[in-house]
Parts: C-alpha cells; sequence; structure tokens
C-alpha cells in the first residue's frame, strides 16, 4: 500500500519528473515568462534566464513552448559542451537539416537561407539555448554573429539563453561586451518566500487529489527553514515527510515527520538562513547597475535612515538638496564632504565644512576609507562598504560552502532529475 490511497491522493504530488499539470506560477515566473514572450514581437537582442538548481528555468521554457503559435519555428540545443561548428550543427538538427560533414562556411549559409525563407513565409523563429552557462566564449561569440541575421526591415532570429549563475559571470567577461551590449532583458530566478512556497505545496497537493490539509500549520516554517525555498528541495523534504507520516500511520503532516525526514535526509539548515543567500540577492539586485563600487550607511541615533551605492566618481555630502548624498542637518555644512571612488577604493575629504569630518574622535581632512569605517558628519554617521570586496568574500564564502556535503548533496533520484533537465515544479 502506498502512501497515496493513506491520503486520499490520486497520484504524486512531489515527483521530481517534468508535469505541466503541476506548475505554479510565482510573480517571478510570471515576469520571466513574459520576458520570453516579449522575443516573439521584439525582433532584435537577446533575453537571459538564470537562476539555481532547481528554481526552475526548464520548466518555464517547457511552459512557454507549449503556447507558441503556429506561426513560431523553435529549436532548443541543452547539450552546450560544445565547438562552434558542433553547436552550429546542433542548430540546424533542430530544424530539421542533417548538417554533418559540412564546413563552418556551409553551416552559416545553410542557416542563413533558412531564416530568411521563414522570414519570407511570414514565420518567426526562436532560438533557446538550455544550460547555457556551459556555452565557451567562442560559442557565446557565434551565437552573436548568427543573432546579426537580417533582412532590410529587421532581425530574424529570436535568441534567448538559459542557465544557472555562472551565466552571469560568463557574460562579465571583457571578451564579450558586444554580445552584453544585445541583451534586451535580463532576469534572475530565485528562491519562493514563505508565502509562495505555502502556495507552491497546497497547489501541488490539491493538484494531486488532495481533499484536506495535509500539512499542518506549524510545518511550513520549518520547511523554509530546511528548503530555502528551493523547488526541488522543497518537493524531495514534503515527499519524504508524506512517507514518515504514512510509516506511522498518521492522517497529516506534523512537525515531528518534517524533522525525521529532515533526519533521514541527513539535511542542515539551507544556507538562506545564514544571512549570506540574502546578501547574494542584494548583489544579484545590484547587477542592475553594475557600475557600482561604493556603499555608504547613513546613520542617525545609531539607525541606519539611508542606503546609497555609486560608482567609480564623485559624490558630494552635504545640507543643500543637490548633494549626492543629502543630510537634512544644521550641523552639515551646505557642501561638507566629498567621497571619491576609485578603482583602489574610496576616499573622503573634507570641504572646509564647519563642524568638520571626524574618524572615531580623530578629525581628518583627507582619509581613505577602509571597508566598514565609520565617519562622523555632524550628528550623522556615514558607514563604508566597498562593494567589490564584499561581493568577493561573500562569492569565497559561498564556494566554500558549495564543498560542503550538506543540504546540495544530491540523492541519486535528484542527479536522475537532472539529466531530465527537471525544474520549478518537479524539483
Amino acid at each position: 500500500m502506498s502512501y497515496l490511497s493513506h491520503f486520499n491522493l490520486q497520484e504524486q504530488p512531489f515527483r521530481l519528473t517534468p508535469d505541466p499539470d503541476f506548475l505554479y506560477w510565482s510573480k517571478q515566473h510570471a515576469r520571466a515568462k513574459a520576458y520570453m514572450e516579449s522575443t516573439i514581437w521584439l525582433a532584435d537582442g537577446f533575453v537571459i534566464i538564470t537562476g539555481e538548481i532547481g528554481s526552475g528555468k526548464t520548466t518555464l521554457l517547457q511552459s512557454f513552448l507549449s503556447e507558441l503559435d503556429d506561426d513560431v519555428v523553435y529549436a532548443v540545443v541543452s547539450q552546450t559542451q560544445l565547438t562552434p561548428t558542433e553547436f552550429l550543427q546542433s542548430v540546424l538538427t533542430e530544424f530539421g537539416f542533417k548538417p554533418f560533414n559540412k564546413r563552418k562556411v556551409e553551416l552559416l549559409d545553410m542557416l542563413n537561407m533558412f531564416l530568411i525563407e521563414q522570414y519570407s513565409n511570414g514565420k518567426k523563429v526562436v532560438l533557446i539555448v538550455d544550460e547555457a552557462q556551459n556555452l565557451s566564449h567562442k560559442v557565446l561569440e557565434e551565437i552573436r554573429l548568427i543573432s546579426g541575421i537580417e533582412t532590410h526591415k529587421e532581425k530574424v532570429l529570436r535568441i534567448i539563453l538559459a542557465g544557472q549563475p555562472e551565466l552571469r559571470d560568463s557574460l562579465e567577461s571583457p571578451g564579450l561586451k558586444q554580445l552584453v551590449q544585445r541583451v534586451r532583458l535580463r532576469f534572475h530566478l530565485g528562491p519562493l518566500d514563505r508565502r509562495e512556497m505555502r502556495e507552491y505545496i497546497d497547489h501541488r497537493l490539491s493538484v494531486a487529489g488532495a481533499q484536506t490539509k495535509l500539512f499542518e500549520e506549524d510545518t511550513f516554517e520549518t520547511i523554509h527553514r530546511y528548503t530555502g525555498g528551493v523547488p526541488r528541495l522543497i518537493n524531495t523534504l514534503c515527499d519524504t515527510a508524506l512517507l514518515c507520516a504514512f510509516a506511522d500511520e498518521k492522517s497529516t503532516v506534523g512537525l515531528d515527520d518534517i524533522i525525521a525526514a529532515v533526519t533521514e535526509l541527513n539535511w542542515e539548515e539551507h544556507e538562506s538562513n545564514t544571512g549570506i543567500y540574502e546578501k547574494l540577492q542584494q548583489i544579484q539586485q545590484r547587477e542592475v547597475n553594475s557600475s557600482d563600487v561604493t556603499l555608504i550607511e547613513v546613520r542617525a541615533d545609531g539607525e541606519v535612515v539611508r542606503e546609497l551605492t555609486f560608482p567609480l566618481g564623485r559624490a558630494i555630502v552635504g545640507r543643500s538638496s543637490d548633494n549626492e548624498i543629502f543630510i537634512k542637518s544644521k550641523f552639515v555644512s551646505r557642501h561638507h564632504a566629498q567621497l571619491v571612488s576609485d578603482e583602489n577604493g574610496c576616499v573622503i575629504e573634507d570641504l572646509n565644512s564647519t563642524n568638520g569630518v571626524f574618524l572615531g574622535e580623530k578629525q581628518v581632512k583627507k582619509y581613505r576609507l577602509r571597508d566598514g569605517d565609520v565617519v562622523s558628519v555632524g550628528v550623522h554617521e556615514l558607514v563604508y562598504h566597498d562593494l567589490r570586496q564584499q561581493d568577493e568574500a561573500l562569492q569565497d564564502q559561498l564556494d566554500s560552502r558549495s564543498d560542503d556535503d550538506s543540504v546540495f548533496e544530491e540523492t541519486p533520484a535528484e542527479d536522475e532529475a537532472d539529466d531530465q533537465d527537471s525544474a520549478v515544479n518537479e524539483q
């Protein structure tokens, strides 16, 4: 007897293999899909979707493809450890050609003629590259070149790149500046928050046929604590907890069943509960304006009242509202001090203010700040953070944690799911 009949379920709610019927749309997944859909009517530029393993990239792509109109022709390339020639062959194979034993120039000519022909027939052509983080720089450059194929009116190839966060690192390479300039939209899929995670669990149970609430109220906080809102981990933990409750002949899953499942899986708390993930999200949000190198916390009475980020260059601190760091205080001069961010960090310089600039008890006229330094201007404090140093330190910390055999150690079932390109609602 399986737990399905015990809990009056028609099918397994938390399996790892893909099933569109279990699709749950969080706000960020809906937004990412909207970005992909925009490629149909915006023919120029790339759309790039990134996300951690288990965040839902592949299911998102499957949903997008299932809803394309008949006038859209598409190719999906998911084997990405290829040479430029092999990549072109894979693309043409997806479009129905047999392009083997041909030179690169012949492959490009075949693709060019195909795209022009489709355009003449009123068709739109979309190329989707999954697992794009594995693409070499040479292949990424090849993708940029073929994206330039056009008629006298418009580009004829729409491109979506989907991959793990390493894809973003690849795109930051100086040799790929021309490709990055063509990126129209970029979106990173993060984990589900606590509300979304609860809706996700309830949705999957409802689709599986549940007539009553199977997970007790006090279980959700602990589920999020150990999964961090990552859908694949949610599925694994919830499925194991159902098995634990079934073994004890319970009608619902309680907190003790979640703890028993965690113990059986040998999991530790997810890294999001150490504060690392929140910091990583801040880094990702800063990528919208990736030129920022300096963060200044403005404090009053020990409380942070504002956080501001700045690129290389000068920012003025003062009482005048036209300053980059505006502090409304009678103890602050109209133009009190300036911060100059350069390749080596940041220098603060007093602009002949009335009340001066202080580092602790020491008044300074010009001083190169170190990460974490606190300077006083009147009754306010400015806390300096070097974003480049912090990002590097956090990445080192994440890299060291990724070697830990805890929550990231995949079971054989998870390995199999990777091979099948499992995603958000099956991972």
